[in-house]
C-alpha cells in the first residue's frame, strides 16, 4: 500500500481541484494581480483596470559628438487618469561594442533613477544626463556633451507598483569608418592594441552598423580588421580575386569571432565631429616629424590625430592637396573634390603611410 506525507498528500488534492491550474500555472512573478480574464483575451495584465502605455515617436536618433540629444519617451495611462500617480523612472544602456560569448545576454548599464523631483545618474553619465519632463508623462532623456562611446540602446522603464513597461532608443552618432593599420605592417594588431590603436587617433573601434553605413556609402578595404564586437570583417564594393574571389557578391566579408590576444589584424576606427579645427600649417619650408610638432605647438595648436583628419574631411568638407605630418607619424592628406594631381579620382583620404621621422613634409594641426 503506498502512502503519502501529509504535505504531498495536500499537495495532489490541491492539484485536482479545478480552479487550482490556473492559480499555479498561470502567470506569476511573486505579485498579485488582478484576474487577467479582465484583459483583452491576447494575455494582457491590467493593474486595477488601468493600463500602463510607455512609447517613444523615435526609436533611432542620430547626433553629433559633443553636442546634446534628447531620446524620447513617454507614458499614459488607458484609460486617463484623474489624479496623477507615482511613478519611478529607470533609464539604462547597452553599449554598441558590447560582447556577448556562447549566447549569453549582455547586461544594461544603469543610466539615471528617478522618483518625482528626486534623480541620480550614474558612471560616465553623472552630471551629462536629465529628464526633460516637457509635459505630463514626458520621461525623455537629455544627454549632454555627448560622447563617442555612448552610442547603443536605451531603454526607458516606467514602474508603477506592480506595472513595468519599457521601451527602447538606439543613438547612432554621425561620423566616418576609416581603416588604421600599426607603423609595423598589415596585420600586427590583436583586439585590445587594436581598441588603443583607435583611441589614440581620437576614435573608437567602429561597429558593425557603422561598417555597414561605410560600405554602403561606398568604402571597400581589401583588408580584415577588428570591429568592436569582436570580429573580422572587411568592405568590398567591388569583388575581386584577391578580396574573397570574384564570385561573390559585393559585401561585408567576416572571419567571424577570432581570439582577441592571439590574433592579428588592422582596425577600423570610428570617429564623429569635432569640436575645434584641423587646418594645414603655412609654413615657410617642410618639416621632419619633431619640427611639425613643434610648428603646430608655437602656433597653438598640436598635431592633428588620424580620426580627427578624418571627421574633418567628412563632416566638414576638409579639402587640401598638400600632404603633411599627422600625430601617429604617418604622412596623409583630405581630397573632397577629386582632381589631377591629387590621387585617385574619387574622393577620400589620401595616405603616404609611415615614412621615416627625418623626412619632410608639411603638417595638419589641430585647435
Amino acid at each position: 500500500m503506498l502512502y503519502l506525507s501529509r504535505p504531498l498528500l495536500a499537495t495532489c488534492l490541491y492539484l485536482l481541484l479545478p480552479w487550482s491550474q490556473s492559480k499555479i500555472f498561470g502567470y506569476n512573478n511573486g505579485f498579485h494581480y488582478q484576474d487577467i480574464s479582465n484583459g483583452n483575451g491576447n494575455g494582457e495584465i491590467y493593474f486595477n483596470g488601468i493600463r500602463l502605455h510607455v512609447e517613444s515617436p523615435q526609436h533611432l536618433v542620430s547626433a553629433t559628438r559633443g553636442s546634446s540629444v534628447t531620446l524620447p519617451c513617454h507614458y499614459r495611462y488607458e484609460p486617463a487618469l484623474t489624479a496623477p500617480r507615482r511613478t519611478r523612472v529607470k533609464w539604462s544602456w547597452l553599449p554598441a561594442n558590447t560582447i556577448t560569448t556562447n549566447g549569453a545576454f549582455a547586461l544594461e548599464t544603469e543610466v539615471m533613477v528617478a522618483m518625482g523631483s528626486r534623480h541620480r545618474s550614474y558612471g560616465s553619465f553623472r552630471g551629462r544626463v536629465r529628464l526633460r519632463r516637457s509635459a505630463p508623462g514626458d520621461m525623455s532623456l537629455v544627454i549632454n556633451e555627448l560622447q563617442l562611446n555612448d552610442t547603443g540602446r536605451y531603454r526607458c522603464e516606467v514602474i508603477d507598483g506592480l506595472e513595468d513597461e519599457s521601451v527602447t532608443v538606439e543613438l547612432e552618432l554621425r561620423g566616418v569608418v576609416f581603416p588604421y593599420y600599426s607603423q609595423k605592417g598589415r596585420y600586427h594588431l590583436n583586439f585590445f592594441e587594436a581598441q588603443q590603436a583607435c583611441l589614440d587617433q581620437d576614435a573608437t573601434l567602429a561597429t558593425f552598423e557603422q561598417l555597414l553605413t561605410a560600405w554602403e556609402e561606398g568604402l571597400d578595404w581589401c583588408n580584415a580588421g577588428w570591429l568592436a564586437d569582436g570580429t573580422v570583417q572587411y568592405p568590398i564594393t567591388v569583388p575581386r580575386h584577391d578580396c574573397g574571389g570574384e564570385d561573390l557578391a559585393p559585401g561585408l566579408r567576416s572571419y567571424g569571432q577570432k581570439h582577441h590576444l592571439f590574433h592579428r589584424y588592422d582596425a577600423f576606427c570610428f570617429s564623429a565631429s569635432i569640436k575645434g579645427i584641423v587646418y594645414y600649417l603655412n609654413y615657410p619650408g617642410k618639416l621632419n616629424f619633431t619640427e611639425a610638432a613643434r610648428a603646430c605647438a608655437r602656433d597653438g595648436s598640436q598635431i592633428a590625430k588620424v580620426g580627427q583628419l578624418y571627421a574633418a574631411w567628412k563632416l566638414k568638407g576638409l579639402d587640401r592637396c598638400d600632404a603633411g605630418w599627422l600625430a601617429d607619424g604617418s604622412i596623409r592628406y583630405p581630397i573632397t573634390n577629386a582632381r589631377a594631381n591629387c590621387g585617385p579620382p574619387l574622393p577620400g583620404v589620401r595616405s603616404f603611410g609611415f615614412p621615416a621621422a627625418h623626412v619632410k613634409f608639411g603638417v595638419y594641426c589641430y585647435r
